[in-house]
């Protein structure tokens, strides 16, 4: 219970504040009627809501039966995980039950036994909707946290994943970037993707569990450090291009690389020690209503939107039948402190009421359809009402409909995105080994050669034998006498050379002298 107060207070000024009444009835000198506002649901535990997924295929402990020891006593390996018996089970949906004071209940993987094969594990989470974070993501691990992961988010149910925050004890090492705090950012920089040292490193500690996405310190960058400058945050996730998107999700994945060493390097005489183990994943935030709903319910298995305005659909995304005079808009947060609702309105007649948004001054009935629409839109726009943007551009949300500027073009890279496309955020769909929002960049293990291809060599499990040496992650450079992709293979063989090393290298002097006088008498006959 005091773990639960201690969430809601931590909560509190991103629960409570503007936004929370989508409409009241007024009278005026026409008459009672509604007056519109824009509104949000309130903040909530979202992992109460979340269908939770862990992979790969035999990743969890215990079947078969597996014995484990801690970094605090590795050789006194007695504990077990056996998925048979109730009592050693470590499943998945331990990382979500409701925990006894002093007793921690968690999903744990396989050990590391298969060293140096890498030890990958993802633990994913579901909404089927979009939600808006309004707090930090904390997951608590057990037996020490992990010395490299990844934190990924999706914003269309899991189809295209985003690098949302990259962790490791050296940044430089495993991502090749160099390592940053949020707090550090700056305001046009709020909604970086960065990689931190802070909860990756060993410190030998059973109180340091915690690994962040510190969603509040992002938020402080506008709104102060204790986040009382509300207004300020709202002004600027309605007007700073990407940073409200920045916050929304709808899957998020926890990719995790390496386990908890205890130390500096691998014991690989006591592999039993290396482990994934996940007590708590916490998150905080509210259903996305597009400020058209002040309620969210939880209907048939997924979060749904009590949609107001006239609106309706499971994020309140479209104007009602009847209520389509002009295109849908989501809500605005300005002007404070009541923003603009867009409320849908009530059709009016077919001919005469075509909104085109300043994108194009000409309107066509089609007949058989009973709709008037905008002919030739401009400035990248198509649709009805030109209120949509031609494919290889996508919506400014910094814009009104109404703006030139409203569609931007994507801008994808040819050879590292799969087409010219992109998503209503501006990110790319990239091919293979590429990542990045314009498909740009190559994921770690990946190198850039006119796309992304596999790292041939690196200097931890692809490594060059032989003595041979790995050349920028693409090839290895073999020393005299090996060959093959690492090195791997003896130039040398015994059934049909000599492989005296003296031999093999050099020409004989009596080879020399044949091979001079040779070419003298070819030389003479030639002549």
């Amino acid at each position: 219970m005091l773990h639960l107060v201690t969430i809601l207070l931590h909560c509190l000024p991103l629960a409570m504040g503007h936004y929370d009444i989508c409409k009241s009835w007024v009278t005026t000198d026409n008459g009672p009627s509604w007056e519109f506002y824009a509104c949000q649901p309130r903040a909530m535990r979202m992992k109460d809501y979340a269908l939770v997924r862990v992979d790969p295929a035999g990743i969890t402990c215990g079947d078969p039966p597996e014995r484990f020891c801690t970094h605090e006593n590795p050789y006194l390996c007695s504990d077990e995980c056996d998925a048979s018996n109730p009592d050693l089970a470590h499943p998945p949906k331990l990382m979500f039950d409701t925990e006894d004071e002093g007793l921690a209940t968690y999903w744990q993987s396989v050990t590391w036994s298969r060293y140096p094969e890498p030890l990958l594990a993802n633990i994913t989470l579901s909404w089927n909707k979009s939600i808006e974070l309004t707090d930090d993501i904390v997951i608590t691990f057990e037996y020490g946290r992990p010395t490299i992961m990844m934190l990924e988010k999706s914003l269309d149910n899991g189809r295209t994943w985003h690098p949302y925050q990259y962790y490791a004890d050296d940044c430089m090492e495993a991502f090749g970037m160099p390592a940053r705090r949020v707090r550090d950012l700056s305001t046009t920089s709020a909604n970086r993707v960065l990689c931190t040292e802070e909860y990756s490193r060993w410190v030998g500690s059973k109180k340091e569990k915690n690994v962040r996405f510190e969603v509040r310190d992002r938020f402080a960058i506008f709104a102060g450090p204790d986040l009382k400058n509300m207004d300020n945050l709202y002004t600027r996730l309605e007007s700073a291009k990407g940073l409200k998107d920045f916050f929304t999700v709808t899957d998020l994945r926890m990719r995790l690389l390496r386990p908890a060493l205890g130390g500096t390097y691998v014991q690989r005489e006591n592999l039993y020690k290396y482990f994934y183990a996940v007590s708590n994943i916490e998150v905080i935030g509210r259903c996305k209503c597009n400020l058209h709903a002040n309620l969210c319910t939880f209907k048939e298995g997924s979060l749904q939107c009590e949609c107001e305005h006239n609106t309706t659909g499971q994020d309140c995304g479209k104007c009602k039948k009847n209520f389509r005079s002009r295109s849908w808009r989501a809500g605005s947060y300005l002007p404070l402190p009541n923003g603009s609702p867009n409320a849908c309105a009530a059709a009016g007649s077919a001919f005469g009421n075509c909104e085109c948004y300043g994108h194009s001054n000409r309107c066509s009935y089609i007949d058989f359809l009973n709709v008037v629409t905008c002919v030739s839109c401009k400035h990248n726009t198509r649709g009805q009402h030109c209120q949509h943007c031609r494919l290889g551009f996508y919506r400014n949300g910094s814009a009104e409909l109404d703006d030139e500027n409203v569609c931007i073009e994507c801008n994808c890279n040819q050879i590292g995105s799969v087409h010219d496309r992109c998503n209503e955020t501006g990110y790319c769909e990239c091919k293979e080994g590429a990542t990045g929002p314009k498909c740009d960049d190559c994921l770690p293990d990946y190198y850039w050669r006119q796309g992304c291809f596999p790292n041939v060599c690196d200097e931890e499990l692809l490594i060059c034998q032989n003595g041979g040496t790995c050349h920028q992650n693409q090839r290895c450079i073999c020393p005299a006498g090996y060959k093959g992709v690492l090195c791997e293979q003896s130039k040398c063989d015994s059934e049909s050379q000599d492989c005296d090393s003296a031999s093999s290298t050099y020409l004989s002097l009596p080879a020399l002298l044949l091979s001079a006088l040779g070419l003298q008498l070819r030389c003479s006959l030639d002549f």
